[in-house]
C-alpha cells in the first residue's frame, strides 16, 4: 500500500510538473521589464492549451503597456509648447495696468491652475523617461554634500512657512546613481515634508550609512494605501499633483532601494534604505 501511494505521488508530480513550471514563470513575471515568457513544451494537451492562452494574454498586456507609455510620452511632449505659450500670455496679461481687481484675480487663478498642469506634464514625462530607462548614466555621488546643498536651497522656501530644517548628516557617504534622479528623489521628499508640515514646525533630515530619513510633525497619519500611487493624494488637507511620491518610489525601485513611511509620535517619517 505504501509503495502504491509513493508511486501515485511520483506519477502525479510528474504529470503536474509543467503546470508548476508555468506557475513559477508567471510569479516571476514583471510587466515593467516587458520580458515575454517562454513556456516549455509539454505532451499534455490541457497544459499546452493553457500555455498558449497565457502567451496571448501576456503578449496583449505587454503591447497595451507599451502603447500606454508611448501615449503618455507623446502627449507630454506635445503639451509642452502650448502650455508654455499660454503661460507666457497670462504673464503678459498680469502685467497689464488696465486690469480690474476681479480680472486680475481671475487671470491669477488661471495662471496657478496652468502652473499645476505644467507640473503634472513635467512629472509624467519624467516618469515615462524613467520607465524607458533613459537615465542610464551612473556615477559615484557624494550624497552628504548633495543633501547639504539641497537643504540650503530649500531653506528659503521653508522659511516662508516659518519652518526650520534641522539636519544630522554623516559626512563622506557616497552612493552610485544617476545624479539627476537622485536630486529629484531628495527634492520631492523634502518638498513633501514641507508641504505636510504646519507653520512653525521643524523638519528633521538624517543621513547615516544605513539610510536617509525625513521626519516632520503631523496631525494624523497619511493614507498609506494611496501614498505612492500616481494621481493619488495621501491627504485631503494638502493636495498635490499625486506624482511626487510616485516618482520617489519609481526611482527607489530602479536602484533596489527601500522607501517606507511610518507615523510615529505624531510625526511623518519617510525612510530610504540603500
Amino acid at each position: 500500500m505504501a509503495g502504491l501511494v509513493l508511486l501515485n505521488r511520483g506519477i502525479s508530480r510528474k504529470l503536474w510538473q509543467p503546470f508548476y513550471d508555468s506557475l513559477a514563470k508567471i510569479k516571476n513575471f514583471d510587466l515593467n521589464k516587458q520580458q515575454s515568457i517562454h513556456f516549455d513544451d509539454t505532451d499534455i494537451a490541457e497544459f499546452t492549451e493553457l500555455n498558449g492562452h497565457l502567451d496571448k494574454l501576456i503578449a496583449g498586456n505587454i503591447s497595451a503597456y507599451k502603447q500606454q507609455r508611448e501615449f503618455a510620452d507623446n502627449a507630454s511632449h506635445e503639451l509642452q509648447t502650448p502650455l508654455a505659450i499660454v503661460q507666457s500670455k497670462l504673464d503678459l496679461l498680469l502685467q497689464s495696468q488696465s486690469l480690474t481687481d476681479e480680472q486680475y484675480h481671475i487671470i491669477e487663478d488661471a495662471h496657478k491652475a496652468l502652473t499645476r498642469v505644467g507640473r503634472i506634464n513635467k512629472n509624467l514625462l519624467l516618469l515615462t523617461r524613467i520607465d524607458n530607462s533613459q537615465f542610464m548614466e551612473e556615477e559615484l555621488l557624494d550624497l552628504s554634500a548633495l543633501l547639504e546643498k539641497t537643504i540650503t536651497l530649500f531653506n528659503q522656501f521653508a522659511e516662508t512657512k516659518q519652518i526650520a530644517i534641522h539636519s544630522d548628516i554623516n559626512q563622506g557617504i557616497t552612493i552610485k546613481a544617476n545624479k539627476e534622479l537622485l536630486e529629484i528623489l531628495i527634492n520631492n521628499l523634502l518638498t513633501n515634508a514641507i508641504r505636510h508640515s504646519a507653520t512653525s514646525n521643524i523638519i528633521d533630515v538624517r543621513l547615516s550609512n544605513s539610510g536617509l530619513s525625513f521626519s516632520n510633525t503631523g496631525a494624523e497619519s497619511l493614507n498609506q494605501d494611496q501614498l505612492f500611487k500616481r494621481f493619488s493624494t495621501a491627504s485631503s488637507d494638502t493636495p498635490g499633483t499625486g506624482l511626487g511620491l510616485a516618482l520617489v518610489k519609481q526611482i527607489a525601485d530602479r536602484y533596489g532601494w527601500s522607501i517606507q513611511y511610518s507615523y510615529e509620535q505624531n510625526k511623518h517619517v519617510f525612510s530610504l534604505n540603500f
